[in-house]
């Protein structure tokens, strides 16, 4: 594990010289461009860092290319540079950097439309995929629901979720209901269940249905119509919404044609992608996380790096931001900008008072 070297001060200014190198070139990093790079200084001689790179390929920290005599960061390396050598988590961005955030943000007033933007602006400022996952929490919140009679027996039902997600489908009824039914049902519903999960009030709603049909006859016969015929159908609801921006930014990066088709293909599965968020981002986390080889979840993407953390209205999750790309990330700004972005949502979500 990378936590348990145990480097020498010289050692570890050798890998930050070289993992950044690597990262501003995409080159294999040869002794003499290091010697050049600290000019002699504190006896760092090219016969000096020679050894320390011996060092370093022995604990598997570099590897030597067959066609260059230069040496690349092993995955191992990456994550002891982000664990131990790269700056603490802090949301410092340049004011250009800000200002375009903010721009890109402006006018946003839901979930959706945060997290869509999200995919966009982190794809937008880092080399690899920009990703935003709902939480399912606030997917499957009821914000409003409303009823419309198309015609006898045919009702339009319409859940909006506090996500901003709607979700609308066609009621066959075998008993018509009115439009003073209908609203009715609809006040009913908004009143006593504005907030809950979809789940939850489907398991309420039975529960009523039984225990308080004497009493409320006419509602709850109207209520289970709508309610049978799948007005809160759950399927609806499960299917967690990511959004995904960036692909351009890896294929540029890329020029081995077979590792490319192998790349694509597991990054076009989302059901995948949702399930490697979930398996690395903690939605309890507060901070962001840095995940270097990704081969656990997709093993395509075993030279992949995940950046990522929660975002929140108070203490709710929103859901998943993060940022998919090559190890030779910019590790810092990226880290910096997702931290951002995701404490955006705080002030961006907040209901006027």
């Amino acid at each position: 594990m990378a936590s348990e070297l145990r480097l020498s001060p010289r050692e570890r200014t050798v890998l930050t010289a070289i993992v950044e190198t690597y990262i501003a070139t995409g080159e294999p990093v040869a002794s003499q461009a290091l010697a050049r790079h600290f000019g002699n200084k504190d006896g760092m001689s090219s016969a000096t860092i020679r050894n320390v790179m011996v060092s370093l390929a022995e604990a598997g920290l570099l590897d030597q290319p067959h066609t260059s005599a230069g040496r690349i960061p092993t995955a191992q390396a990456f994550r002891f540079y982000v664990e131990h050598l790269a700056g603490p988590q802090v949301t410092i961005l340049t004011p250009e950097r800000l200002e375009q955030i903010e721009e890109n943000f402006a006018g946003i007033g839901t979930s959706e439309q945060y997290l869509e933007r999200t995919s966009h602006v982190l794809a937008l400022i880092s080399s690899g995929l920009g990703v935003a996952l709902a939480s399912t929490q606030e997917l499957h919140t009821l914000e409003h629901i409303h009823f419309s009679r198309l015609a006898a027996g045919r009702v339009l039902g319409v859940v909006i979720t506090k996500a901003g997600s709607v979700l609308d489908r066609v009621l066959q009824l075998d008993h018509d209901l009115d439009a003073a039914e209908l609203e009715t049902a609809a006040r009913y519903l908004n009143e006593n269940f504005h907030g809950w999960s979809i789940e939850r009030i489907r398991t309420e709603m039975a529960r009523r249905l039984e225990a308080e049909r004497s009493e409320y006859d006419r509602l709850m016969h109207s209520l289970e119509e709508l309610y049978r015929k799948g007005a809160l159908a759950a399927e609806t609801s499960n299917a967690p919404t990511i959004f995904i921006e960036g692909v351009a930014n890896l294929l540029a990066g890329e020029t081995d044609r077979e590792r490319l088709r192998t790349m694509l293909n597991a990054l076009e599965a989302r059901e995948r992608l949702i399930e490697l968020l979930n398996a690395y981002v903690d939605a309890r986390q507060r901070t962001v996380r840095v995940v270097v080889g990704l081969e656990d979840a997709i093993p395509e993407l075993r030279d992949f790096v995940l950046i990522g953390t929660t975002a929140r209205l108070g203490a709710e999750n929103v859901g998943t931001v993060a940022v998919i790309g090559p190890t030779r990330i910019h590790y810092q700004e990226t880290i910096n900008a997702v931290s951002y972005i995701a404490q955006l949502s705080g002030r961006i979500l907040q209901p006027p008072h």
